[in-house]
């Protein structure tokens, strides 16, 4: 009966739409106005996601595993700075905290998953007993 009644509420009334188009709209002039201040950081980004491919496809195999070891510590060093970043910033920026966090994360990810690969890989060149 609730349900009902709140759906017959919803349809019945326009206003929420417009509340919620006003929210939207809030968010994104928000969004929009913090790419445009942070545009070359993008740019940046965008470039160093492309060098990465072209880098890493012209990586042979062989060479792959030791590798990704290496970049894993490196990583770590990474989210090391990744977290005394996020420490500077004001708790104002919510955009900059939550790309932070996720970064700190994804990239602890990477660096256990890289670890966890690289001695799986040792392991096959362990003498069987």
């Amino acid at each position: 009966s609730k349900r009902l009644l709140y759906g017959a509420w919803w349809r019945n009334n326009k206003r929420p739409y417009s509340i919620i188009a006003c929210i939207l709209t809030n968010y994104m002039n928000t969004f929009l106005a913090y790419l445009q201040e942070h545009i070359q950081i993008i740019y940046i980004v965008i470039l160093s996601i492309f060098l990465g491919i072209e880098v890493i496809g012209r990586v042979p195999s062989v060479l792959h595993t030791p590798l990704m070891s290496g970049a894993n510590a490196i990583h770590g060093v990474v989210i090391i700075g990744a977290i005394i970043v996020m420490g500077q910033v004001s708790s104002d920026d919510i955009p900059a905290l939550i790309i932070g966090f996720l970064a700190v994360v994804l990239g602890t990810l990477n660096v256990v998953g890289g670890f966890v690969v690289t001695d799986r890989m040792l392991e096959m060149f362990k003498k069987k007993k």
